[in-house]
């Protein structure tokens, strides 16, 4: 269709421009036109046979289904009056804006400016309190957990653990390792080789050494490290094997029988974690220290709200949105491959319009951030960011805390009239609510009706005063 339009655009500057003359010539003489001796003979066309007119109203019919909200004029009346009207608009662009003979190049929407819907999607550090642009968000966080150190190093080095190592199947790993390390100690407190870890045992290699922060901790619950000598090996290695098969099984390893398939001779004193007397005399601190590092959650920014207030516009329904909306990350990249090829998948499959809604509902997930914006009842507008998979009730929380009433029960409408329920599990991308809507508040009727009944009239005033202070013009 984009194409058809330029031809039709083509045909029109060049039958403008007149009829055409020869360099040679002044610009009042024109070449006399010459008239063909014959006229050419024209066959006669022929119509399309049934099987073609059969297919191109297959054709269409298929075309109005995939695009019924991008129909533009049919008739070829309408269709060159359009292209007339935008040649007129970019001619009186390029006449106002534009010196005669120059061309420019319109200058990319930056962030931060003031058209901008929003500057940019932002985030909120849980540690600090600071506001972070998406790029800014996870070196910050790490510098926040590495100055906690000085404070509280143990729950620094928990959430150093959970925060900087991304596989979250190794952190378990680990995690459940160190706490059956804890868990030995303070079921046998009196038995000297639960207080000993030797860091050169191959399991504390394979799960624990590998995951950032783990030294930090053994460290601030109280370990020490020590270099220990090894027992002699006795009578045909057997002490040196027991001693490997009594560190594996400390962390629930299994090993095959009694033996162990391979022996290395000692060659002189080894690395030890040794759990210090003043942190064997508090196993309740060892417990607590345990249970912190079990239910531990990797630190993430939250997304900031961003709550921006404005005066009743009539451009509440223009959106100009940055491009944080659209850009994909690495990993939201590799999962829309994965979904595009279960797609390639389902094409070669029979499907009912069920599972057809449910995949143009699938298609509304490659967004990851959504605007919106509700009309109060007096025209004033509230804008919020949230996550494009976040459910509706998200949007009835954000609304609540602005009202200065915010007992009174209320309903959000969503555009064609369609109410939003407080109580869905449905996210803002199943709703067809992203990448940005507006939405329409509407006091409960029945609430009202009993209000007025009782002689009353609900507040003018519908948000906080301190909002209505920071009260914004839309442009």
């Amino acid at each position: 269709m984009k194409k058809f339009f330029q031809e039709i655009k083509a045909d029109i500057k060049f039958k403008s421009a007149g009829p055409g003359q020869k360099l040679t010539e002044s610009v009042g003489e024109r070449a006399p036109k010459e008239k063909p001796n014959q006229p050419a003979l024209r066959q006669p066309r022929q119509g399309p046979t049934d099987e073609a007119q059969m297919a191109a109203a297959a054709a269409l019919a298929r075309l109005e289904q995939k695009q019924p909200r991008s129909r533009g004029p049919t008739s070829q009346e309408s269709i060159r009056n359009q292209v007339r009207k935008e040649l007129r608009a970019e001619a009186t662009v390029s006449g106002s804006t534009e010196a005669p003979g120059t061309n420019t190049v319109p200058e990319a929407k930056e962030e931060g400016s003031a058209h901008l819907a929003v500057p940019s999607v932002c985030f909120t550090c849980p540690l600090t309190g600071a506001t972070l642009r998406k790029d800014q968000r996870d070196a910050h966080i790490k510098e926040a957990i590495l100055s906690h150190f000085s404070t509280d190093p143990v729950a620094a080095s928990i959430m150093k653990i959970h925060t900087f190592n991304r596989d979250r199947d190794r952190v378990k790993l680990g995690v459940d390792t160190i706490a059956k390390y804890l868990d030995n100690i303070c079921l046998h407190p009196e038995e000297e080789k639960y207080r000993k870890i030797k860091l050169q045992n191959r399991v504390f290699q394979e799960r624990i050494n590998c995951l950032e922060g783990t030294h930090e901790f053994f460290e601030a619950i109280g370990f020490q490290k020590a270099l220990l000598p090894v027992p002699d090996q006795g009578k045909g290695g057997r002490a040196g094997s027991w001693l490997c098969w009594e560190e594996e099984s400390r962390v629930g390893a299994s090993p095959c029988g009694s033996r162990v398939t391979s022996v290395r001779a000692p060659e002189g004193p080894d690395e030890f974690y040794v759990l210090s007397e003043a942190a064997l005399a508090q196993p309740q601190s060892l417990q607590r220290h345990k249970e912190q590092l079990l239910v531990a959650e990797p630190v993430r920014a939250t997304l900031a709200r961003q709550r921006r207030v404005f005066r009743p516009s009539p451009m509440a329904s223009q959106f100009d949105l940055p491009g944080d909306f659209f850009n994909l990350t690495a990993e939201e990249i590799k999962r829309e491959q994965r979904l595009r090829s279960e797609a390639v998948e389902r094409l070669s499959v029979l499907r009912t319009k069920a599972m057809r809604e449910r995949e143009e509902q699938r298609e509304m997930r490659k967004y990851t951030y959504t605007l919106l914006r509700v009309r109060l009842p007096d025209g004033c507008l509230l804008q919020g960011t949230f996550y494009a998979r976040e459910r509706v009730a998200a949007l009835y929380a954000f609304v609540r805390e602005a009202l200065q009433s915010d007992w009174l029960p209320f309903d959000l409408l969503a555009s064609g009239g369609q109410r939003l329920s407080e109580d869905e599990s449905l996210a803002f991308n199943e709703c067809g609510l992203v990448p940005s809507a507006l939405l329409t508040f509407s006091w409960d009727a029945a609430v009202l009706e009993d209000i007025r009944a009782a002689g009353a009239e609900p507040d003018p005033s519908i948000l906080k005063p301190e909002l209505l202070a920071a009260i914004e013009k839309l442009s």
